[in-house]
């Protein structure tokens, strides 16, 4: 039983989880001028204007929503109850134009942007990992923030199709050039495939990112591996993003980029609740395509880890209090 009055998800036990509205964890719908009612915002980004080649990730919010009805109210390992540390509510989407990238670019970090001056955490879901660049925009103005970072790809690269320097495959590069992301407080966990030359890592090493590749990820304990991630960020702000690609795609076939060799859907849930206790300013998960997906696993997986996300960012709500928008990129 919930012993406070902030905004809880819809009882499936007294209302079936295939009726009624379909929003992120079956909770309210809050307006943009309700940010102050709010202290985690759940946000759809249905935008993929930067996919290199299987588009469709502009359907993941809603069937992220749609999944998202299976998530109960309590985490069945740490026993967070996020719904009764903080009040979290769903902000609806982005309105995005599926035409214009720069456009695009710039309507999510206004949106952000408003999100973040009302000291909202912020909790996405996208959208190709292109959205986290204008994430950044929007709530890391005042400083860089840490990254911990799940993906097959360290989405780095420079430019793509004779110069293109906005794709799902640029992202951080952009973002660490701007200022907005601290690459010495940044690893990367779970990169592997084929490259398309020899020096693809040689910025994000040149700069400090540290990438862990999948197969020292396989040979490492998740312990192990966790001590070294939690030491880079350090106690600063930190955001987390997490791109189902990450997985191998037996678990998550709905995505733009798959590679074989992945996490387990259980491997990334013991990692990323390990993460349990850091700065956390915010965080994400992107790269659900649904129109790729198998009996809406990957949407599944989608839903689940933003319920894993959702805890983390419960928990330090808890902890730090109410995100000031000055603490962002600020020193803790």
């Amino acid at each position: 039983m919930t012993t406070t009055t902030f905004p809880q998800p819809q009882d499936a036990a007294q209302v079936p989880r295939f009726a009624g509205l379909s929003t992120f964890m079956r909770l309210p719908m809050v307006e943009p001028d309700r940010l102050d009612t709010v202290d985690i915002g759940l946000i759809g980004i249905p935008w993929d204007a930067g996919t290199t080649n299987r588009a469709g990730a502009r359907h993941g919010p809603r069937e992220v929503r749609n999944q998202s009805a299976l998530m109960r109210k309590v985490h069945h390992v740490s026993r967070i109850a996020p719904y009764d540390l903080a009040r979290v509510a769903d902000l609806g989407d982005v309105a995005l134009p599926p035409m214009d990238l720069m456009l695009g670019l710039d309507l999510i970090e206004a949106f952000y942007r408003r999100v973040h001056a009302a000291g909202v955490r912020p909790l996405s879901v996208g959208g190709d990992h292109l959205v986290t660049l204008p994430v950044f925009r929007g709530i890391a103005r005042q400083g860089a923030v840490g990254m911990v970072h799940f993906d097959a790809h360290s989405d780095t690269n420079d430019s793509y199709f004779g110069g293109q320097r906005y794709t799902h495959g640029t992202p951080f590069r952009r973002a660490v050039e701007e200022g907005l992301l601290d690459p010495t407080r940044t690893v990367q966990i779970g990169v592997r495939g084929s490259v398309y030359d020899p020096a693809d890592l040689d910025f994000a090493k040149a700069v400090g990112i540290r990438v862990v590749q999948m197969e020292e990820v396989a040979a490492r304990s998740n312990e192990d591996l966790l001590a070294e991630a939690r030491s880079i960020v350090g106690v600063a702000p930190t955001y987390i993003s997490f791109d189902v690609d990450c997985l191998d795609p037996c678990y998550a076939p709905g995505t733009g980029t798959p590679e074989i060799g992945g996490m387990t859907t259980l491997q990334a849930q013991h990692l990323v609740r390990g993460l349990q206790g850091l700065n956390l300013v915010g965080a994400d998960v992107v790269e659900v395509s649904p129109p790729f997906d198998v009996g809406g696993v990957t949407s599944l997986v989608g839903a689940t880890m933003t319920f894993e996300l959702l805890c983390l960012l419960a928990d330090a709500h808890a902890r730090l209090g109410r995100l000031p928008a000055a603490s962002v990129g600020a020193a803790a």
